[in-house]
């Protein structure tokens, strides 16, 4: 950051689920006007984080536009490498690539691929991409145990807008957070990362990583999305954030960090009320200590409060919108409220501007 005022002010991004590719586009250019530092887009079975951040490219013009993240599998290096190339290209170099298998259910039930050893699939797929991004400088052949590239270009190739592009890697626990450390040029912590855990568990991680491939951890940015609802209603804020809490707390994959924060009974209890298909008692099951350590709910003053929790451990917060069981409307109001109310430079100053056009 540049010296005075602007020195003091944490960095912000802010992620989209909800809404059509536009209506999500408008929204990055408020956030951009409001004076965020990152616009990201998620993937989902609903939505392509990579044809997104193509629309976000052309709608912003400074910000960083990242994934939040876009899956590596399913994809092969060279679709990965060269959708990323085309991105920073489209942006200007202000691509972000975040990458994420998802769970291992996930990746074997959604993308058909072997859910085994997710953290050294990634470990050979972010440098094989880095190599990839330099195929100017010649050929490219790779055999290891995911992947296989030998690619010997038949024409020309010109060199990219960047052939350093970051690549931020995605992860809840230990093995997955010292992928980060041994090979991406950032974390891309869960929305189950709470301050504690950052500090206790996330950096010690990434250190240990770092440490085995002989990098500098502080090199590494640590992000982490934070659900965030602002509302003058604080009860209706704390309610939505808790419903996103319960949707993210079902899967087993999460366990150790539940247990870790000593959620392990809540956690058992929401996921009950899953299984019996009542979303409603899922919600109600979620306890207001388990919002107040993942999550910023309430007025505007106390949203900044508490996003200040995440700023002091973290190199960058990403401010994430509840949407799960909330209507199209209430989507769009709450990404409002907090493209004016979680910026860095808050109090509402910068108007955003989210009507149709």
């Amino acid at each position: 950051m540049a010296d005075g005022a602007a020195a003091l002010l944490p960095s912000r991004g802010i992620t989209v689920l909800q809404g059509d590719v536009r209506d999500i586009g408008r929204a990055a250019a408020a956030a951009e006007a409001a004076g965020f530092d990152a616009v990201w887009s998620p993937e989902f079975y609903t939505r392509s984080a990579i044809v997104t951040l193509a629309h976000l490219a052309t709608t912003t013009s400074t910000v960083r536009v990242g994934s939040s993240i876009a899956y590596a599998v399913g994809r092969s290096p060279l679709t990965i490498a060269t959708e990323a190339r085309s991105l920073d290209e489209l942006s200007g170099g202000r691509l972000v690539l975040g990458l994420g298998t998802g769970t291992k259910r996930m990746m074997y039930d959604w993308h058909g691929t072997p859910s085994e050893s997710p953290a050294l699939r990634m470990e050979e797929l972010v440098p094989l991409l880095r190599r990839l991004w330099r195929l100017h400088e010649g050929p490219v052949s790779h055999t290891g145990r995911f992947y296989r590239v030998d690619l010997k270009p038949t024409a020309e190739v010109t060199a990219p807008v960047r052939a350093d592009i970051p690549v931020y890697t995605a992860a809840v626990n230990d093995r997955m957070i010292e992928t980060a450390g041994r090979v991406a040029d950032g974390l891309m912590g869960h929305c189950l990362f709470s301050p504690g855990y950052v500090t206790e568990f996330v950096r010690p991680a990434l250190a240990r990583g770092a440490q085995r491939t002989g990098r500098d951890p502080a090199a590494i940015e640590v992000t982490s999305l934070v659900i965030t609802s602002v509302s003058d209603d604080e009860e209706q804020a704390r309610r939505e954030v808790a419903a996103q809490i319960a949707f993210y707390i079902v899967p087993s994959a999460y366990a150790t960090v539940m247990e870790r924060h000593g959620f392990g009974e809540a956690t058992a209890r929401v996921r009950e009320a899953f299984a019996a298909g009542d979303f409603d008692a899922m919600v109600k099951r979620v306890p207001d200590e388990m919002i107040d350590t993942f999550a910023v709910a309430g007025t505007p003053a106390q949203v900044q409060a508490g996003l200040r929790r995440f700023d002091e451990v973290l190199d960058h917060v990403i401010v994430y919108p509840p949407s799960f069981r909330l209507s199209t409307e209430r989507c769009s109001q709450v990404l409002h409220a907090a493209v004016r109310h979680a910026a860095p430079r808050t109090g509402g100053s910068a108007t955003a501007d989210l009507s149709r056009k």
